[in-house]
């Protein structure tokens, strides 16, 4: 069956998602045995393991926001309400990526928020230090180490900039994600082993392997259409990121779950490779060889003066 973007109805939606619901619960059950359990034997291994399932937290938060595993959202985002990374609010992260699957948008400096380009005005005004930043960045060893730290700087400005202009869901959001805060980090202090400062570890180690997923998954292109990626991998990582990998199969069906992302494309492969004007890679291991060292593309927008 061909299923067209925004094409699901209600009676095609399962009221329970059970893959989805089990992925989070063994999520929260396993980080809570490696870091209760695993880190008095093997700290090192803890850590790195807490980091992983810190990134799949993350995948699955954006399930979540999408209207994973119950029809209420309520529900779906009370399962959230403790952000295993620390350091962005459930809230926001829906807002701001719900706002980001508005593909004409997709790439703006300004209104995707999830875009990695600068205006080229205002990357001309930037000192060369930080030029020298955000080109690092734009390597996919870059995104890794250092993105976590550049992107948290640039939300915090921005969160703090909507705060101080009266933006009512942004101090909401900060509001109930500090208590969820407050439980994770109780939780290692309290009932483990872990030092506060190995878990933020941990979770800046998280915040990097997520960056591998966000990393090129969109270009700058003149049709909004072809802006979105598909990463034919079906390895560790396509499934740490829940098969987002197929972005473009995601942006068109928003609502589709993430088991069933690889058999829409196995069934319209043609269709969407046709969409996105044939932006593909093979695998993770392709991008690591092409980027690892290697910008994917400049950090000031290319097409920006055409707009």
């Amino acid at each position: 069956m061909t299923l067209h973007a925004g094409a699901l109805s209600r009676s095609q939606v399962q009221a329970v998602e059970w893959p989805t619901f089990l992925m989070i619960i063994g999520c929260y059950a396993l980080w809570a045995g490696v870091t209760a359990l695993v880190y008095p034997l093997l700290p090192v291994l803890s850590v790195l393991l807490a980091g992983v399932l810190i990134a799949f937290h993350g995948s699955l938060t954006h399930e979540v926001l999408h209207g994973h595993p119950f029809r209420s959202k309520a529900v779906n985002e009370g399962l959230m309400f403790t952000s295993l990374n620390l350091c962005i609010p459930y809230n926001r992260f829906r807002d701001l990526h719900l706002a980001h699957h508005q593909d004409q948008r997709l790439t703006d400096p300004f209104d995707d928020p999830e875009s990695n380009y600068l205006d080229p005005g205002v990357w001309e005004t930037l000192p060369r230090w930080k030029q020298g930043l955000f080109q690092l960045n734009n390597t996919l060893l870059g995104r890794m180490v250092l993105g976590p730290l550049i992107g948290q700087v640039l939300f915090m400005q921005s969160e703090w900039q909507a705060a101080r202009d009266g933006d009512r869901a942004v101090w909401l959001a900060w509001a109930l994600h500090l208590p969820g805060v407050a439980l994770v980090l109780g939780w290692v202090g309290l009932a483990t082993d872990m030092p506060v400062w190995a878990y933020l570890i941990a979770a800046y180690i998280g915040l990097g392997l997520l960056k591998i997923r966000t990393f090129l998954e969109h270009q700058a292109h003149i049709r909004a259409r072809a802006r979105t990626v598909i990463i034919e991998d079906r390895g560790p990582l396509a499934f740490l990121f829940l098969n987002n990998n197929l972005h473009v199969v995601h942006h068109m069906h928003p609502r589709v779950p993430w088991y069933r992302l690889p058999q829409l494309y196995r069934d319209n492969q043609a269709r969407y490779l046709e969409r996105n004007d044939g932006y593909r890679f093979r695998s993770y291991a392709e991008i690591f060889r092409k980027h690892l060292l290697r910008a994917k593309d400049p950090v000031p927008h290319p097409l920006w003066r055409r707009y």
